[in-house]
């Protein structure tokens, strides 16, 4: 069932993302599926307690939540290099040298790149390394992610949202497993449209159904702080779901919802949602101890 072509049929927009927002199935991926592939391809075996807490803090718990899995990567081994107690084992993470210049050049944050790039650079081992990760991680995901319900008060939501909004599933998620997983729980019919990775960028989306409705009636739900960006950087107004307080942030929509249709979100009510939002979202871990020379080092593939 193909949601992406859809007529506006209300005034107002609702933006909505899927993983760790309508869904509890950030967890299970990068607990169950990103981490482990990530120790199994990079050799992280003698450091896994370490590599999991840089994982972790860097997808689900920090403001670098919801970023592209191959920035999640870098982050995530930039923070582990700089750990004291992986130091004091001597051992030294991955460096990673042509994804980093590959990412620099501002190439395609996708498989089919990374293998693009890897047939013009058939030297470039991280990047096949890092191809094969991806990859694993797909197959874990198509095997271990399924099953998983919305979280309380999703469904309820969209059905009192849907009276007078559109309502598009907007997700960095491939749109087929999108659809499959909204329809395994019967809400795809809840929506207008559904528009994943194949769409382009949650910004891009944005920007281009905006046009259809009036200043101050588009509204993105999201779990993250690319959310909030991508939202913000289209005059489009922000309702975060709070990372560990999903089903309370969905129980409080329903005050939201209706002070967006009355046009009165914007401002002080929708700021003081985000403050507590980001407030849960921290940029440094607590056991980073400085290391900003070493990090800059690696930073730098040169």
């Amino acid at each position: 069932m193909n949601k992406e072509p859809f007529a506006a049929a209300h005034p107002f927009l609702i933006c909505i993302d899927s993983d760790g927002c309508a869904f509890d199935t950030m967890e299970i991926k990068h607990k169950e599926c990103f981490c482990p592939a990530a120790i199994e391809h990079f050799h992280l075996q003698p450091v896994s307690r370490y590599a999991r807490d840089a994982w972790d803090f860097v997808n689900l718990y920090s403001c670098f939540r919801g970023i592209h899995r191959l920035l999640a990567l870098l982050k995530a081994l930039d923070l582990l290099a700089c750990r004291r107690e992986v130091q004091e084992r001597g051992f030294v993470p991955p460096a990673l040298p042509a994804l980093r210049r590959y990412v620099q050049e501002g190439r395609p944050l996708s498989n089919d790149g990374l293998q693009a790039y890897l047939e013009e650079h058939p030297q470039a081992e991280d990047i096949r390394t890092t191809l094969e990760w991806s990859v694993d991680v797909n197959e874990r995901i198509g095997r271990m992610v399924h099953g998983i319900p919305p979280f309380p008060h999703v469904r309820e939501s969209l059905q009192a949202a849907r009276r007078h909004a559109d309502i598009v599933i907007v997700s960095a998620t491939q749109q087929l497993a999108l659809s499959r997983e909204w329809g395994e729980h019967g809400l795809l019919e809840l929506v207008s449209g559904v528009m994943g990775q194949e769409s382009g960028s949650k910004k891009q989306i944005i920007a281009a159904l905006k046009g259809r409705y009036g200043p101050g009636r588009v509204l993105m739900i999201g779990d993250a702080p690319g959310d909030r960006d991508a939202a913000h950087e289209n005059g489009a107004l922000f309702y975060p779901i709070r990372p560990d307080h999903e089903a309370h942030s969905w129980a409080e929509f329903e005050d939201a919802l209706q002070a967006f249709l009355e046009q009165r979100y914007a401002g002080e009510p929708e700021q003081s949602r985000i403050r507590a939002f980001e407030k849960l979202l921290p940029c440094s871990p607590a056991w980073e101890s400085a290391c900003q020379e070493r990090e800059d080092e690696r930073r730098d593939p040169s």
